[in-house]
């Protein structure tokens, strides 16, 4: 036993028994305590006593939930209770999930989980690899290997931390996509070491080496470790998205975890059962999941306390006959119902994206007429799915269709070529329940002109707003639409701005500070639009944000803007769905929008500014120009 006994010493006795705790922190002390009374009755028969103790005990308490899969044995689901106590020390709330093929049932509880542990136990049936069962195959359980994929898939969709052991980290490998070995021995090439020890189970049996510049190496803080060894399958083929973090000196993968973006990862040993002989080194590796587990819990609380909203999306460019808005589409939608809900995102702004074409009247007519199918195609689908989500033209009516549960679109238009050459339009777009016009796409049409000119720009530059531009402004102003100033030039964000009674916005657009790419903004023109008392709702379009950009780099665009106009004028526009494999890792989808969330928390932001991110400061603008104030 490694342990070095300092400190103090606490004798107490139950019965005629004397025990004795020696512990290295008074901290862990008390957790292990407190799983010991917790486990024993060491109260009299006396309920009010013992009711005064539990509330003593549960008083303010605000633990993250971690679920810990089962495995199903005589007749029972079960879990060796080593886990359970790491959760605890670990300062989690543990809940064994028992094993089931209820799927709505289990995707109640992983709502409900801020992390999940995937435990160890029998093979995994080689069949989820694509292969064929080989002679040293040993017991697999067909109905736990679904569960815990299941398991998997629910907590991976709605972006919990997951921490996989032996099996469960196998298991992580063969959900994401890798290749597995069915038999160490059998199929590994060169001698294998004994990966199946026979010692006592928390003490180890061979060494690993961890990788520098992995999460593990930060957590573990060493490149070398020893570990205990239970297990005859182990990783071959790392999934996509995953990268080796540790291995044994016979190249065996002792640790995977994915891109930093993603909260998942696992080890190949046994920590669970090296904890109980106070191995810090393993100790370190509980107490970082549920810090993650924590972090996510509050990113959780953050999207519950207030409507999300992201300000644009272009998902109508996904619909085809038979589209269901209700249904969870492949990884081609970025943004469906099922993924609003598991990515706690209560609003979207749909837009009737129109390209650049023709400026002649007849085009410009057709361009108006198909902004028009677009949006009722939009409303149709929102009103098949009505008990579900439903269209919000106002900040109250998301707050309404969010009392009920459901989520909310709003309606906008990006490219004021809908608009044609007839101010009219713009009236009919209002009753229609449009929030916002982007004025113009990457080509130059009656209004201004753009950022970037594409094959479909037609005639001269204005060299800002046009004449009509500028009536267009007036006009969206009367009727209390808000002006997108996202794609236009520098000219015609200067010409809309001094035209315009009311606040702006621009609703996906990024820093040019850390990119320079002509759609990005500088901080001139940021500075310029709060000033206006306008929001800039930073794009996550990944041309826009950096070459190999992820999630992370979307979060220094966002804290950037932050320090050069403030929080109040700052908030989300994905760009979803307008352009296929753009979309960054850790944000490629609206149910990983909370990614966004958990990184800003990390990096100090407080709830509060985050929920003026995510819709309050929007919802604020849009409240000030339909109310018809003045800027």
């Amino acid at each position: 036993m490694s342990c070095k006994y300092r400190l103090f010493r606490l004798t107490f006795v139950r019965g005629t028994r004397s025990h004795v705790f020696t512990s290295t922190r008074v901290k862990k002390f008390t957790l292990l305590l407190l799983v010991y009374l917790m486990n024993d009755f060491v109260f009299p028969a006396d309920l009010s006593r013992w009711q005064e103790a539990v509330d003593g005990r549960v008083a303010g308490s605000s633990r993250p939930l971690v679920g810990i899969s089962a495995h199903y044995k005589d007749g029972g689901s079960r879990v060796a209770d080593n886990y359970v106590r790491s959760v605890l020390l670990a300062g989690g709330a543990p809940l064994v999930i028992p094993v089931h093929a209820d799927a709505a049932a289990l995707e109640e509880i992983v709502a409900r989980l801020d992390g999940l542990m995937l435990t160890g136990g029998d093979d995994i049936n080689p069949l989820y690899n694509g292969e064929e069962p080989i002679p040293e195959l040993g017991e697999v359980d067909d109905a736990r290997d679904r569960y815990d994929l299941l398991l998997t898939r629910l907590a991976a969709d709605r972006q919990v931390p997951i921490f996989g052991i032996c099996r469960g980290m196998q298991l992580i490998n063969i959900a994401f996509g890798g290749k597995n070995y069915q038999d160490i021995p059998a199929q590994l090439p060169g001698k294998p070491l004994k990966h199946g020890q026979l010692s006592t189970a928390g003490h180890a049996s061979h060494t690993i080496a961890v990788r520098e510049g992995s999460r593990l190496f930060s957590v573990l803080g060493r490149d070398a470790v020893s570990v205990n060894s239970y297990h005859h399958q182990a990783v071959r083929e790392v999934a996509p998205g995953f990268t080796v973090s540790a291995t044994a000196p016979d190249g065996v993968i002792e640790a995977i975890e994915a891109t930093p973006c993603y909260r998942v990862f696992g080890v190949q040993w046994h920590p669970e059962r090296m904890v109980p002989l106070q191995d810090e080194t393993m100790e370190r590796l509980f107490r970082h999941f549920v810090d993650e587990a924590r972090l996510f819990k509050q990113a959780k609380e953050v999207h519950l306390a207030a409507p999300v909203v992201d300000s644009h999306c272009d998902t109508p460019m996904k619909f085809v006959d038979g589209f269901d808005l209700g249904a969870r589409h492949d990884a081609s939608v970025k943004v469906d119902l099922p993924k609003m809900r598991e990515g706690l995102v209560d609003a979207v702004f749909m837009v009737a994206y129109l390209p650049q074409g023709s400026r002649e009247e007849e085009p410009s007519r057709e361009a108006a007429r198909e902004a028009g199918e677009i949006l009722r195609q939009v409303v149709s689908l929102v009103e098949a799915r009505g008990d579900e989500a439903g269209i919000a033209r106002t900040s109250a009516d998301l707050h309404r269709l969010e009392r009920a549960g459901k989520r909310a679109v709003f309606l906008a238009i990006e490219n004021g070529y809908a608009i044609g050459k007839d101010l009219g339009n713009i009236a009919r777009f209002k009753a229609m329940g449009v929030a916002y016009i982007t004025l113009c796409h990457n080509g130059v049409n009656d209004i201004c002109d753009p950022a970037r000119d594409n094959a479909a720009s037609t005639g001269e530059r204005h060299g800002g707003l046009s004449h009509f531009g500028r009536q267009v402004v007036r006009e969206m102003n009367r009727q209390g639409i808000i002006v997108d100033v996202s794609h236009v030039s520098p000219e015609s964000l200067r010409d809309v701005l001094a035209v315009s009674s009311r606040p702006v916005i621009a609703s996906h657009s990024s820093a040019r500070a850390l990119h320079d790419h002509p759609r990005n903004l500088s901080d001139s023109q940021l500075k310029a639009i709060a000033d206006k008392g306008g929001v800039v709702q930073v794009c996550l379009y990944k041309h826009f944000i950096g070459a190999n950009a992820t999630v992370m780099e979307a979060v220094e665009h966002v804290e950037h803007v932050v320090k050069i106009v403030g929080i109040d004028h700052v908030g989300i526009g994905s760009d979803f769905d307008g352009d296929e494999g753009t979309m960054l890792p850790g944000c490629r989808a609206v149910n990983e929008l909370i990614n966004i969330t958990v990184e800003l928390l990390r990096r100090g932001h407080s709830p509060a500014d985050l929920e003026k991110l995510w819709g309050g400061n929007l919802l604020r603008l849009m409240e000030r120009v339909q109310g018809g104030a003045d800027a």
